[in-house]
């Protein structure tokens, strides 16, 4: 019989791709400035990046997306082929349900079988314990936790938690468990105070997951017997808010983009505004449920890979370094947010 845990998981699939098409972002706010004279070729554009002293061949990742169900376990096994084939790295979606279920821990150890030399980052909610953070981790010899906090999923989901113990839980996660730790966001991107105050608890790296992308806002207000809660759809701030909130902290952290990244472009753009690493999963997750095979995604990833480079040799940036210091301009709904927030009008 299948778990009412195992259930959501596959629910949460089928509902990302329904809702895949409404999901809107304000990269288009961001113009990076060309140039007509580069100084380089593609061949000698450097991709590479490190975080949390782990090297990055590539500069992005197919971030969290499933896990938990028979078919959560072929996607992650799709999902691991696709990594190892492409050099990328991968997290895989919460593992909470394996932590509570033996039965489920299958549908994540698979990425390991099939991809054992990869960077692979292990996941679980900030409501878990530093000891069911460090059995996530064991569970796929990880490289990298991520710790989701998620309160709005969960208080429009709607068997989700009521009450959070994220800060206390987050503290004895980083302290405890035995790999670098991602305390990231799951679509509702982040304020400058939540970085801050993360920050303070020794956290490291963020991921912004700002919206634009997977909308669970939307996803668990469907599941709702009465869809009653449809006024936070457009709840949070976007990747590129989230970013341009991260830009004044000048704190020792390293900034993770998620959230709505669809092309090459967007990629450039996110690290033009200082991210250190750039996620994607919806877009991944499309091209999986949409009739393309593997070879497919992973055409489509290695065309990602060249027109990250050409859009560096394009903005003369030879390393991820140099792109973070090329010149951008926004658009006047994007400065009118960066004004405000600069201001302290909040």
């Amino acid at each position: 019989m299948v778990s009412q845990q195992s259930h959501r998981k596959d629910e949460h699939l089928s509902l990302a791709e329904h809702f895949y098409s409404d999901n809107t972002n304000n990269f288009s706010g961001v113009r990076l400035i060309p140039t007509s004279l580069p100084k380089y070729g593609i061949k000698d554009i450097d991709i590479s990046t490190k975080l949390e002293q782990i090297n990055f061949k590539v500069p992005f990742y197919i971030n969290a997306i499933t896990g938990g169900s028979e078919q959560s376990q072929k996607i992650n096994a799709r999902i691991a082929n696709i990594a190892k084939q492409t050099g990328l790295a991968m997290s895989v979606g919460s593992q909470s349900i394996a932590i509570n279920d033996p039965d489920q821990v299958p549908s994540f150890t698979v990425v390991r079988d099939i991809n054992p030399e990869g960077i692979v980052m292990a996941n679980i909610g900030a409501n878990h314990n530093a000891a069911d953070a460090q059995k996530a981790v064991d569970m796929l010899h990880a490289d990298i936790l991520e710790v989701h906090i998620n309160p709005t999923q969960e208080l429009v989901m709607p068997e989700g938690d009521r009450e959070f113990h994220f800060i206390e839980n987050i503290k004895d996660m980083i302290v405890n468990v035995s790999v670098p730790v991602i305390v990231k966001e799951v679509g509702f991107g982040m304020s400058q105070q939540t970085m801050t105050e993360l920050a303070n608890l020794g956290v490291k790296t963020v991921d912004v997951s700002g919206s634009g992308g997977t909308n669970f806002a939307k996803i668990e207000n469907f599941r709702r017997p009465n869809k009653d809660m449809d006024y936070l759809s457009a709840w949070g701030l976007s990747t590129i808010e989230s970013l341009i909130e991260a830009a004044p902290i000048n704190l020792e952290m390293n900034v993770i983009a998620s959230g709505g990244v669809k092309t090459p472009l967007d990629i450039a753009k996110c690290f033009a505004l200082g991210a250190d690493l750039v996620g994607m999963s919806g877009q991944v997750l499309h091209l999986l449920l949409s009739n393309h095979d593997d070879q497919d995604v992973i055409d489509q990833i290695n065309d990602w890979i060249y027109g990250l480079k050409a859009i560096m040799v394009l903005t003369n940036s030879k390393t991820i370094s140099d792109l973070k210091k090329a010149d951008k301009i926004f658009d006047s709904e994007l400065l009118n947010f960066q004004n405000q927030r600069n201001s302290g009008l909040y």
